[in-house]
């Protein structure tokens, strides 16, 4: 049993080790796919991201597919809901869970993160000089991700469940550039008692996104400054590794209470995070959440540590606080999380979730 378990931990850290090797050698850009962190789910939002450990739902598809083994009942749907800076970016994310048997489960999920009615004035003027208002056109910029998701208990080590994601992903700049990948990510959760324990490998053996631009729309402005622009190209998304652990309480029969964290190590280089070197970066984050009855949950939870300097110069470390409610009753889940939390009100998120769990 252990060494099927090492065998399995020991593959997930050769290919993390291989995309620390590309991340030396290609040239990769920082935040490539950035969509795809934001998160999903109010409760996930409301603990900061934490999720790779203690997740259980339909949004394991997302988080850590291992966890899809522990769905509450046999069917599981989620629908969230979000938006970013006043608005103006919409997130929108929609999951189907079910339990195959006893063992194994699958999940379907879709995101996606747009910013729609962008005006295009490129031809408000006409070649006289008019203003012409009919000519206005817009379009939408807006990122795709479709995931099919499977888990499974292991039949060698009581406890443990894997589970793996293959994703598609369409990005859109309205009719002047898309673009589509494919990735894989892999996951496993082990329970022993109250503790949790969960790893999670995403975009693992890499994620090739191929851009084409559109010449007919970019040429002329290309062309004021070069003579010429390549209208293909290719983004690659290098792998990043989650470790999370969590623990659960029981206070006074209907008092519960979950603790957890996860480390989150990316390799696409130095970035604003609490340990960084020139390779990879690590970004801790914590989540706690509260629980009455199994019907009402009180959730929080830190993350996004980074060093700010101000307008004179001065470095200090500042966390990102995010909180959350949600309340359960005959299967059906509504939570409420804002994330995001900050002195500019317009950078904070309201996260809305409605879930339903029915055999």
């Amino acid at each position: 049993m252990v060494k099927n378990l090492l065998l399995f931990l020991s593959l997930l850290i050769l290919f993390f080790l291989s995309g620390i090797a590309q991340a030396q050698n290609i040239s990769a850009p920082k935040y490539s796919n950035e969509f795809l962190n934001i998160g999903v789910g109010a409760r996930a939002l409301g603990m900061g991201g934490v999720q790779s450990a203690i997740v259980r739902d339909a949004t394991a598809g997302f988080w850590n597919p291992a966890g899809l083994v522990g769905l509450p009942k046999r069917h599981n749907a989620v629908y969230m809901h979000s938006e970013l800076f006043a608005g103006i970016i919409k997130n929108d994310y929609g999951s189907y869970a079910t339990n195959l048997d006893s063992t194994s489960a699958l999940a379907f999920s879709v995101i996606r993160v747009g910013v729609d009615d962008i005006a295009d004035t490129r031809r408000l003027q006409n070649e006289y000089g008019a203003i012409q208002y009919d000519s206005i056109e817009f379009f939408s910029v807006a990122d795709y991700a479709f995931l099919a998701s499977y888990a499974r208990q292991s039949n060698l080590i009581p406890g443990l469940t894997l589970g793996a994601n293959a994703k598609i992903i369409y990005r859109n700049v309205g009719k002047f550039a898309n673009a589509w990948g494919f990735g894989i990510d892999a996951g496993a959760q082990l329970r022993r008692g109250n503790w949790q324990f969960g790893l999670v490998a995403k975009d693992i053996t890499t994620t090739f996104t191929a851009w084409k631009l559109n010449p007919d729309e970019l040429e002329s402005t290309y062309l004021q400054e070069e003579e010429s622009f390549n209208a293909n190209s290719i983004e690659v998304t290098l792998p990043r590794l989650i470790l999370g652990v969590g623990r659960s309480f029981q206070f006074a029969k209907r008092f519960s209470a979950l603790v957890a964290t996860d480390l989150e190590i990316t390799t696409d280089g130095k970035r604003n995070t609490l340990l960084s070197t020139g390779v990879v970066s690590v970004d801790p984050k914590v989540g706690l959440e509260i629980g009455y009855a199994n019907a009402v949950f009180l959730r929080g939870g830190f993350n996004n540590v980074q060093q700010i300097e101000d307008l004179n110069g001065k470095s200090s470390w500042k966390v990102q606080p995010n909180f959350g409610i949600g309340v359960a009753t005959n299967g059906l889940q509504l939570d409420l999380a804002l994330s995001k939390v900050s002195d500019n009100s317009q950078a904070s998120s309201v996260i809305v979730s409605l879930a339903y769990s029915f055999d």
